[in-house]
């Protein structure tokens, strides 16, 4: 496919679209997976290729520079770590959008810049290039069950016209506004992970203080007012003492930087996240950068 918007072939027609997808961790490798299975031709890019292993061992193909791999995909996912990754992987002289085919779709899944998002969808439209920006939340459960919520920012033609890939890895998909919107939305939704986290953290903790059973206090408020998905996913985590990341430390600190950066610019006061970034901070300070969100039960724990 050449140029023109994506479509989903019918199963009458011999092929389907090439996917390139770049980062291949945590949540990459189940979103990869997902496109593999329904039949898309799959090339993976990773910094580390033993992370795309499993991938290959179900038929991806794997490319060693993301020029070759722009040059040779009809749609592009990229679900990296930081935003200066993606200002590299798109705009960078050997990146996506200097390779990538006229008519081709670029789809940022990456937590990154809103403002980085504008700046890629204006680089990429100058080429003729499908540009969206679509972060996603579930970490590793909702990307293993396909069940992510995504949040797009872009032309409704071109969200229209990817919609079929992205409903592979999601099942809440809705297009937020123009290029940006979709990060935006994204920040949203970390600055509720992080002040929820501090709740489920102080009210697991209180339940271990005031020598109750967690498991039973979980079964009680999981379901009432008090319910969320960090409750329910990942206060089980740090009653078992499994602080195996889901979703790094480190890259929640990044996201929590960047809605911190972006409500400075908006006049906006966010007190909560503020505190919640400097409990993370924290953690990093002490070696926890690669665990999961959920290690910072570990500060209230120490507690004694």
């Amino acid at each position: 496919m050449s140029s023109g918007h994506y479509r989903r072939k019918s199963k009458e027609e011999s092929f389907m679209e090439t996917i390139g997808f770049i980062g291949t961790g945590v949540m990459g490798r189940s979103m990869a997976g997902h496109l593999l299975k329904a039949g898309h031709p799959v090339i993976v890019y990773n910094r580390t290729r033993s992370k795309a292993e499993d991938l290959l061992a179900l038929g991806a193909k794997w490319e060693k520079r993301i020029s070759q791999l722009a040059r040779q995909s009809d749609v592009i996912i990229t679900m990296v770590g930081y935003p200066k990754d993606v200002e590299e992987i798109y705009l960078g002289e050997n990146g996506i959008v200097n390779h990538a085919r006229e008519g081709s779709y670029i789809i940022d899944m990456t937590t990154s810049s809103p403002s980085l998002a504008k700046k890629i969808y204006e680089a990429a439209k100058a080429k003729g290039i499908h540009s969206l920006d679509a972060p996603v939340s579930g970490g590793d459960i909702g990307a293993r069950e396909a069940r992510l919520s995504i949040m797009v920012g872009g032309d409704r033609a071109d969200f229209e016209a990817v919609m079929p890939i992205l409903s592979l890895m999601g099942t809440n998909i809705v297009l937020q506004g123009a290029a940006g919107a979709g990060q935006h939305t994204k920040m949203c939704n970390q600055i509720v992970i992080a002040s929820n986290m501090i709740g489920v953290c102080e009210a697991m903790a209180y339940a271990k203080k005031a020598g109750l059973n967690p498991e039973q206090v979980l079964q009680s408020i999981s379901s009432g007012a008090a319910g969320s998905w960090s409750l329910s996913n990942l206060a089980p985590r740090m009653i078992a003492g499994n602080f195996e990341p889901g979703f790094y430390v480190k890259h929640f600190i990044k996201d929590m930087q960047i809605a911190l950066d972006s409500a400075k610019e908006m006049g906006l006061l966010t007190p909560g996240l503020e505190l919640a970034k400097s409990l993370y901070d924290t953690l990093a300070e002490q070696g926890y950068e690669e665990c999961g969100t959920q290690v910072l039960y570990k500060l209230y724990e120490s507690q004694g």
